[in-house]
């Protein structure tokens, strides 16, 4: 199933949502944010995932709260 920018497929991290065409995690996102880095950081660290689709999920996720 693809959600936007995030993707769950039981084939791909065993199901856990990840950025669409990627296997980075989301939830390694809010990790990096959580833990005081910033978006830079991740985009670094994690290059398959474009600045667009980290700055959709988190519009999603301030959407949700």
């Amino acid at each position: 199933m693809k959600y936007g920018e995030i993707s769950i497929d039981p084939e791909v991290m065993s199901g856990a949502p990840v950025f669409a065409g990627t296997r980075v995690q989301i939830q390694t996102l809010f990790d990096y944010i959580e833990g005081g880095e910033d978006l830079a950081e991740f985009l670094d660290d994690f290059p398959s995932v474009s600045k667009e689709s980290a700055l959709a999920v988190l519009e999603m996720a301030k959407k949700t709260t």
